[in-house]
């Protein structure tokens, strides 16, 4: 298991003015890639075994052991509704706390840590579709790609059906 650490810039830098860039993970789901904020990770670990969960939502793959606790696995891939793939990978998942519940986001790959400059935010693209819209915070023009920014409460917020 990997442990995170991030670094924050200094109340003095940001005093003199200076522009924050956000520091992302980027992971890769169905070949496309995603931000998660760096401060939202916790750790990225392999899933070893999942118990099921029951009448549970789909994007719920089930409950893992990490390190000694119980955690909810939710399927990246599913929750934004992106085909299964032909075979099955390893599962690597990204740890994560969201109001005090831990969770473990399964992921294709993790990729690098990078800086996104607020100078390269741009709109949400029109054709983004309803459900991914849902799920991303905000959208950024790389290189070569955008990047969407995920929203990690509108991930881990499932309805309440009673």
């Amino acid at each position: 298991m990997t442990q995170i650490s991030t670094q924050h810039p200094s109340p003095a830098a940001k005093a003199v003015g200076e522009t924050a860039h956000l520091q992302c993970f980027i992971v890769f789901v169905g070949g496309e890639a995603f931000g998660l904020p760096v401060d939202s990770v916790q750790t990225i670990f392999g899933i070893e075994a999942v118990t099921p969960v029951p009448l549970g939502p789909r994007e719920i793959i089930g409950l893992v052991n990490l390190r000694g606790k119980i955690v909810t696995a939710v399927s990246l891939r599913r929750r934004l509704n992106l085909p299964e793939p032909p075979e099955t990978r390893s599962t690597l998942a990204v740890g994560m706390d969201h109001r005090g519940e831990n969770f473990a986001l399964v992921v294709d790959e993790v990729g690098d840590v990078i800086h996104l400059d607020p100078k390269t935010e741009i709109l949400l693209p029109p054709h983004l579709g309803e459900r991914r819209a849902k799920f991303t915070k905000a959208a950024y023009r790389l290189e070569t790609e955008i990047l969407s920014l995920l929203d990690v409460s509108a991930v881990f917020d499932f309805p309440r059906h009673l």
